[in-house]
């Protein structure tokens, strides 16, 4: 099972701060496309990922117990 963290404007769409889901085994750009698809979800390709505290490419293998995080880019002054 693994813990997916959500920050910004993708926690208010899903409507929570954190999921488990299992995703062991899938690359992290099947779980966006998965995450897109159940909580209609957009711009999810200019969103940063990061595995257990470490940024980490769309092709990155998710291993058991990971944990996920989606963190949007913001703007700011």
């Amino acid at each position: 099972m693994n813990k997916v963290m959500f920050f910004a404007h993708l926690r208010d769409k899903v409507g929570k701060e954190c999921l488990l889901i299992e995703a062991s085994g899938k690359t992290v750009a099947e779980l966006k496309a998965e995450i897109t698809k159940e909580y209609s979800l957009d711009k999810m390709d200019t969103v940063m990922t990061a595995i257990n505290e470490e940024f980490a490419g769309n092709e990155e293998i998710i291993q058991d117990e990971d944990v996920i995080a989606f963190i949007p880019p913001v703007s700011g002054g």
